[in-house]
């Protein structure tokens, strides 16, 4: 027996549910945006017609995405401490595009705060801010022959 769309209505969000926390009006508004999605589908399978693609909103605005200890994935609403380029294709984008898409800045580390800091810390203890001023100052002086 097929499951009706307010069963697979149920069963999505309260998939969603079990990976992010959510406010009764996100679970009413999770619920609804799915049965409205289900139906439509379910009509254009009846009607023999490919259904109408809709422009997706993203989960959250794009400068709440990005917080002290997680990142949240714009067009799946997950979150992650980073967001990887294999999690990224899962969506058909790159890293570079998901940026652009969502308008942040190409030099935007797309990981938690957090992670991105301990990053820059332990860099700074390894002394790659020193290698890097040796770097530079060995390519301007290739500039300068």
């Amino acid at each position: 027996m097929a499951k009706s769309l307010v069963e697979m209505t149920a069963e999505i969000v309260q998939a969603q549910i079990s990976t992010q926390d959510m406010s009764s009006d996100d679970i009413k508004a999770a619920l609804n945006d799915t049965f409205l999605v289900l139906k439509g589908l379910q009509e254009s399978e009846v009607s023999g017609q490919a259904p109408e693609r809709q422009q997706t909103k993203p989960a959250m605005s794009p400068a709440k995405s990005i917080q002290k200890n997680k990142v949240v994935c714009l067009e799946c609403g997950e979150s992650f401490k980073m967001l990887s380029p294999k999690h990224l294709a899962s969506h058909g984008l790159t890293p570079k595009e998901y940026r652009k898409k969502h308008g942040f800045s190409l030099r935007q580390p797309l990981c938690a705060k957090s992670l991105s800091e301990s990053r820059s810390r332990s860099g700074k203890r390894r002394g790659l801010p020193e290698n890097l001023r040796k770097a530079i100052a060995a390519r301007s002086k290739k500039k300068k022959k």
